[in-house]
């Protein structure tokens, strides 16, 4: 599996806005709802991620939609270095866990440590065929995400073009696209 995803600074406010007007164009973006995640990164005792590009977190989210209840949920994720210069393309596994703590424990006594914890305040939406992500992040600031999942690395390129386009839909410019990490850029703060 490959997530290609692209990264813009953003005023969360005038996106909003953008989306509601696209919704009235019949363009239809759907939300997905509001999710609250606190990422922990590790890092690995045999090898250091910074040099290799590559991640391993543990989230702890919260999220709601429809109105529905707050259902909780840890998942474990490893994401590998970025596949090209243009986006945040990249090979991801990720699957749940039952327990955040023991899942902590157990990466601990292996030798992980924990690195840094970053929380964001996540508001999600559908829109053709791509996740939108508005992003408010605890230090480090605002920012939209424009995803998506592709099962075959020859559909990177033609789905990170469809990305190119929703941002110019919702009134931003892939130029100013940033393939940092938000641990990074926490770190770099």
């Amino acid at each position: 599996m490959y997530e290609v995803e692209v990264k813009v600074p953003a005023d969360l406010t005038a996106v909003r806005d953008r989306l509601e007007a696209l919704e009235s164009d019949d363009a239809e973006p759907t939300s997905l709802g509001t999710v609250v995640q606190a990422d922990t990164y590790y890092d690995a005792p045999h090898r250091s991620f910074p040099e290799t590009d590559e991640a391993l977190r543990l989230r702890a989210e919260t999220w709601t939609a429809g109105g529905s209840e707050a259902v909780e949920e840890t998942r474990i994720t490893y994401k590998g270095p970025l596949l090209d210069d243009e986006s945040k393309s990249r090979e991801e596994h990720e699957t749940g866990v039952e327990n955040g703590e023991t899942m902590d424990a157990v990466l601990t006594n292996l030798g992980f440590e924990a690195a840094a914890t970053v929380r964001k305040e996540r508001e999600r939406f559908s829109l053709e065929g791509y996740t939108v992500t508005l992003d408010a992040v605890d230090d480090v600031g605002e920012y939209v995400e424009v995803e998506r999942e592709v099962e075959d690395e020859a559909d990177l390129e033609s789905a990170r073009e469809g990305a190119y386009e929703v941002l110019e839909r919702l009134g931003l410019d892939s130029d100013d696209q940033i393939r940092t990490s938000y641990l990074g850029l926490l770190l770099d703060s």
